[in-house]
């Protein structure tokens, strides 16, 4: 038994919640719940292990259930020990991101370790293995501190304190590499993106942005200078300046973003980013369409720091988001802006930000130019997702239809239950206390009829997987799932209507060999479900506002797959 689950089966057996536990051993909820999900495990001889067996002894104390503290500590010291033999697929994957995030040269390395560089090839494809793992990464972290002991790309990628002297810098490295124990996992990235997803209110970024108050000129009275910027603070001003020229010229052509600049150094500047937020939403207030380029050859917490800075902006769905295949630059990093009026465009040398040149203007023949390149670098770029509202609903349905004939095993997480197991006298009266309208009811049960029949095929030869809360109505009213609908219209249950569901929920399920489901009593997402198959995921907003995502780049689709939400107890 590994650690995780020796401490969810004490959780379980004292029935406490993991801020009871929190609070008894002196750590955080953010602790426990990475301790829960295996995304961390304590040290055999750290006080942390000593705090939980006694916190759990003393609960037990409480409860009147009486767990011994030696046999509690002696049970979760053997779990963490499991724990600690040397995983060569994690450290194969974790030794893999080191070498591609950092743009580790091999034949460097090699020489400093003193190993053989095809010798190193293999080990870090699995094909070979260390005979002594720890001597081999101690060796590793060695030669990584030393190479990069004169800037910050480590401690960036490690996300560690900026003042975190150089023994922890080197363990912190350690035990990502051996044990997985540090705070750069794709789990944590890929949670704070759906749970800023699932938290964003388009109603309330409009309030806070005053965006309804914004007054764009419908005449042209501004036009930009050519100018340069050198470092970081004046760049900031050229894209402001950007925003500016466009917004207050005549010209009504899409916007086209493209960068690979860091991005870490500009989201640590607040003030800035709202001013650049406040200039977005001015063109979009403008009408105008902006097509993007990410840049996702970045370390991955960068890669989804810049997506969820987006988030926003994707609501709306006024923007295409696009990457590059196969991109790699080690040299040189650019930022290239066009709009019908004006361009920005900048580079600098890798990890050196500050030292960067950018370049404005709005000559007629300089614009030319960039124009063209831009549609040159869009054939290139593969769209990153596809963002469906109510404007395009019709092309969404058309995906939905072409997916149906795709059967492919799937697995979801639901903020709600699925609406194909719900009985039909129940939906109806349901729809009817909402005050539907006939025709409302009529396209909610003709849904409801499509969702049977697509579950019932794929079911025939492939699985679906659902995940799904129970809730307990002391919190939030659930409401009915309607992802692949455009409906704006929140339809609540009562408390008798969803044990209904819930209970036919499970009868299907014990009906369909293929069917899983599974019941948890952790809330993961308010307003946000999603659908995982091998090459693509769903993400559908619920409400505030509707939209849906469809991904189909194979990093996010992989983490996205692998993501095991954190765990969220119930208030």
């Amino acid at each position: 038994m590994d650690f995780k689950t020796a401490l969810n089966n004490y959780i379980k057996k004292l029935n406490c919640t993991s801020k009871e536990l929190a609070i008894k051993a002196n750590l955080s909820e953010t602790v426990i719940s990475r301790y829960r999900n295996g995304l961390r495990t304590p040290g055999v001889n750290k006080d942390e292990i000593k705090n939980l067996a006694n916190a759990i002894s003393v609960i037990s104390y409480e409860k009147k259930i009486n767990l011994n503290y030696d046999e509690v500590l002696n049970c979760l010291i053997d779990s963490v020990n499991k724990n600690d033999e040397f995983n060569y697929d994690n450290f194969c994957k974790n030794f893999n991101r080191l070498l591609n995030d950092l743009k580790i040269n091999i034949k460097d390395m090699a020489k400093y370790i003193n190993f053989d560089a095809s010798y190193i090839s293999r080990i870090r494809y699995n094909k070979a293995k260390p005979s002594t793992p720890s001597e081999f990464c101690n060796k590793v972290c060695s030669y990584v501190i030393n190479r990069f002991n004169d800037n910050d790309i480590l401690i960036k990628f490690l996300n560690c304190d900026k003042n975190i002297n150089d023994k922890a810098l080197f363990d912190n490295l350690y035990n990502f590499l051996i044990n997985n124990e540090n705070t750069i996992t794709e789990s944590k990235y890929i949670n704070d993106f759906l749970i800023s997803l699932d938290d964003f209110n388009l109603n309330d970024f409009i309030k806070a942005i005053k965006f309804d108050e914004i007054k764009v000129p419908n005449i042209p009275f501004y036009k930009a200078k050519t100018k340069s910027y050198y470092g970081i603070e004046e760049m900031k001003r050229g894209e402001l300046d950007f925003f500016k020229a466009t917004v207050l010229s005549k010209d009504t052509e899409d916007i086209f973003m493209c960068s690979d600049m860091p991005m870490e150094d500009m989201a640590e500047d607040i003030s800035f980013g709202k001013k650049w937020m406040f200039g977005i939403a001015m063109c979009l207030k403008k009408g105008l369409h902006l097509n993007i380029i990410h840049n996702l050859d970045r370390p991955f917490n960068e890669m989804m720091l810049g997506l969820e800075s987006w988030i926003p902006i994707y609501m709306t769905g006024s923007v295409s988001p696009y990457y590059l295949k196969n991109y790699s630059n080690n040299v040189y990093n650019h930022l290239n802006y066009t709009s019908g009026s004006v361009i920005l465009t900048g580079e600098c040398i890798n990890s050196y930000h500050n030292k960067g040149k950018y370049y404005l203007t709005s000559n007629s023949k300089e614009i030319n130019y960039y124009k063209e390149k831009t549609k040159l670098l869009l054939k290139k770029a593969s769209p990153l997702m596809e963002i469906y509202t109510n404007d395009n609903k019709d092309a969404f349905d058309e995906f939905l239809k072409k997916e149906k004939n795709n059967k492919k095993d799937m697995k979801r997480l639901l903020a709600n239950l699925p609406i194909f197991t719900i009985d039909d006298e129940i939906l109806t009266k349901m729809l009817k206390r909402n005050k539907l309208t006939n025709d409302e009811i009529k396209l909610i049960l003709n849904y409801k009829k499509n969702m049977e029949n697509t579950t019932y095929n794929i079911l025939k030869n492939n699985t679906i997987e659902d995940t799904i809360y129970n809730n307990d109505f002391n919190n939030d009213k659930p409401y009915l799932s309607l992802e692949n609908m455009f409906f704006n219209k929140n339809i609540y249950y009562t408390k008798d209507e969803y044990l209904k569901h819930l209970n036919s929920t499970k009868k299907y399920c014990k009906s369909n060999n293929n069917y899983k489901l599974n019941i948890i009593d952790n809330k993961v997402f308010n307003n946000i479900s999603i659908t995982i198959t091998n090459n693509y995921v769903i993400i559908y907003k619920n409400n505030n506002p509707q939209i849906k995502f469809v991904i189909k780049h194979s990093k996010l689709v992989d983490a996205i797959s692998k993501f095991n939400p954190l765990v969220i107890e119930k208030n």
